[in-house]
């Protein structure tokens, strides 16, 4: 069944491609994104305390621990969950990568295991509800300068508080926030954060999806950091539980036909 969705995202891919030298580029990549959301929206919801033990399938690490992604200094027992914590290495939660606030704890948003990761509950507490970005200089960090805080580089495009990742999962995130994009496209107009509808591409779906600086950012992370073989085994467990996949996971280099105006 894998082998076989994998082909037909392919084979969508390759649909559009063809149809980029017939068609303007916009109205393809509009194309292309909702066909996309018709085949990724349909999924099972999961309930809150359902994560948990998700979190065991989907980012199982050797010796029965969980792999979280804002520290490289721990590894936690599936045990070490939602403790209080007042340092590193405390324990860890359940980290929406795209904030709740954002799109209100709505659900199915809520839940989607494609943007829920376990993080360490410390730094998890230090990212807040800031975006992702590069910082200008870090302000507060986790062990090792993992994960920084810290005001947003202007050559970004953006004046504010951003949080950055390790490099070693940059790509991850991009790919995950190419996901939302594409699965809600027709949410996001409502939603805050770096997420709503341009003016100058309106439509039910939502295009580009997120601000232009985030966006062309995005890209550039999903280029430096390729899909990973502990990515694509995440992907593959979530189907199983979800009975949906990340197809900028499946299909690498996607992102780059549908935002195609925004590679820099």
């Amino acid at each position: 069944m894998k082998k076989h969705i994998s082909l037909l995202f392919a084979a969508v891919l390759m649909t559009f491609t063809t149809a980029w030298a017939q068609t303007p580029a916009q109205n393809a990549a509009l194309s292309l994104k909702s066909t996309l959301k018709t085949l990724i929206s349909q999924h099972s919801q999961l309930g809150y305390d359902d994560l948990w033990d998700a979190f065991k399938q989907v980012d199982k690490a050797p010796g029965n621990k969980i792999y979280e992604i804002y520290s490289n200094a721990y590894t936690y027992a599936p045990q070490d969950k939602g403790v209080t914590t007042s340092k590193e290495g405390d324990g860890y939660n359940r980290e929406h990568s795209v904030p709740k606030s954002w799109f209100g704890s709505a659900i199915p948003m809520y839940t989607d295991l494609f943007h829920m990761y376990p993080t360490d509950g410390w730094v998890n507490s230090l990212r807040g509800n800031n975006p992702y970005g590069e910082v200008s200089s870090s302000t507060n960090h986790s062990a090792n300068y993992y994960s920084q805080i810290g005001p947003c580089k202007s050559s970004l495009g953006y004046t504010g508080t951003v949080f950055e990742p390790n490099d070693e999962i940059k790509g991850d995130i991009a790919r995950t926030y190419f996901y939302m994009a594409t699965c809600y496209g027709d949410k996001i107009g409502d939603w805050d954060g770096i997420f709503g509808v341009s003016d100058t591409f309106p439509s039910v779906e939502g295009y580009p999806g997120m601000a232009e600086w985030a966006l062309r950012m995005f890209i550039n992370w999903s280029k430096n950091d390729p899909v990973s073989d502990r990515e694509r085994e995440r992907n593959d467990a979530i189907y199983k539980i979800q009975g949906n996949r990340n197809p900028f996971i499946d299909c690498p280099g996607l992102e780059r036909f549908i935002w195609s105006d925004y590679i820099k």
